[in-house]
């Protein structure tokens, strides 16, 4: 062949036969093995990552719950006010009864139980024939005792006349001057008397001391009267006076102290069920009862309406006054241990337990009154085996309305 000729090539491939060179197909098979070998590395690295992951939430979760979870309520700043109850008697503010000042025959009333006077109304007429009489001889006795007085009068000017002149003797002259002076005393009595008896006589009529309402009517027309509160059957009326209710309460000596004047009091009465009356406390006796251990207090109640009624048994609510700076605690709070009274408290994720002194128990709740501090954690329902420096987890924290 000469030199100067080329080899033919179809499509790009030699003219001449023979197999394809093994460098050509290489690529072709290696390529699915390397991602073959890429997912099998993929799902041998997820499984392993994923053991390894469940494998720390496993122990992380074991030492979680290896430390207990305790749920946590927070103290109440100040103690609940507490009130004691005690019985007491609803009086008038103003209560009298109404004598007769004239002895008589009552010849009209004109008030029965129930109305309201007021104050200077006529009640009844009493008629006194025994007084208008003695008024009669009174005044006739004032005028025999003037017309005495001005005849001795005239006559000791006479004698002093005389005496100027030497006529009568001076012992004569001052026995008349010593009678006129008598007579002078007799016509001062005589008209005392008439007044007493014309003050009397005006107590014929019966008016009202004040304004109020008329709670007994002991008289009728015709009744005899007797002057004075101590014949039996003498009281003509019973007046008082509703708008305000004084309220006497006995209270025991061991709660004396919320007796303070000035302080407000609740009334609460059988008849009105679910209503409670404002009333203040007003004067206390100041001393307590050497018999009875208890001291005496008023509480007056405004009744502008009337329906308050004088003598109701009523309840006084007063509130006791709190003397220290306490906090309120729910009562599964506490451990009771032979160390004595303990809280136990979260400070730092450890429990720790802390003695503290309670005030008064409520029941549900205790007052203590010294031990705690504001914002502690307190644990609910600590356990028996609880002590200082237990490692603990909040589980839930509450307040102290809601226990846990």
């Amino acid at each position: 062949m000469p030199v100067d000729e080329k080899p033919q090539v179809v499509n790009n491939q030699p003219a001449s036969g023979g197999a394809e060179p093994p460098r050509l197909l290489r690529p072709i098979v290696v390529v699915p093995v390397v991602v073959i070998a890429f997912i099998v590395g993929f799902f041998i690295y997820s499984g392993i990552r994923t053991r390894t992951a469940a494998a720390k939430t496993l122990a992380r979760d074991t030492r979680e719950m290896a430390i207990p979870a305790v749920n946590v309520i927070s103290p109440q700043m100040g103690a609940p006010a507490q009130e004691i109850t005690l019985p007491g008697n609803t009086q008038a503010f103003t209560d009298t009864p109404i004598y007769a000042r004239t002895n008589g025959y009552i010849k009209a009333w004109y008030v029965d139980i129930g109305a309201r006077v007021k104050a200077g109304q006529l009640l009844a007429t009493i008629e006194t024939p025994e007084i208008d009489q003695q008024l009669q001889q009174a005044r006739a006795d004032l005028a025999t005792a003037e017309a005495n007085y001005t005849l001795a009068k005239s006559t000791a000017a006479r004698w002093e006349f005389l005496l100027k002149t030497e006529s009568v003797s001076k012992q004569e002259t001052d026995e008349k001057v010593g009678d006129l002076n008598a007579k002078k005393a007799a016509v001062d009595g005589s008209e005392a008397n008439v007044r007493r008896l014309e003050q009397t006589q005006s107590f014929q009529k019966v008016y009202a001391p004040f304004s109020g309402v008329i709670t007994a009517r002991n008289v009728d027309t015709g009744s005899l009267i007797n002057a004075g509160a101590g014949s039996p059957g003498s009281q003509l009326f019973h007046i008082a006076a509703l708008n305000k209710l004084r309220v006497y309460v006995a209270v025991p000596e061991a709660y004396s102290r919320a007796a303070r004047i000035g302080s407000p009091a609740d009334l609460t009465l059988n008849e009105f069920p679910g209503r409670t009356f404002r009333g203040r406390l007003v004067r206390t006796s100041n001393s307590i009862d050497p018999t009875s251990r208890t001291l005496l207090t008023e509480v007056d109640v405004n009744n502008p309406t009337g329906e308050l009624l004088p003598g109701s048994y009523a309840f006084v609510h007063l509130k006791l006054p709190s003397q220290v700076r306490a906090f309120t605690i729910p009562s599964n709070t506490l451990i009771f241990r032979s160390e004595g009274l303990q809280v136990a408290v979260v400070r730092n994720s450890h429990a720790e337990l802390i003695p503290i002194k309670i005030g008064r128990d409520y029941g549900a709740t205790v007052e203590v009154v010294s031990g705690l501090h504001a914002g502690e954690q307190l644990i609910v329902n600590p356990a028996d085996s609880l002590v200082s420096g237990t490692e603990v987890r909040v589980a839930r924290e509450g307040s102290e309305g809601g226990q846990e």
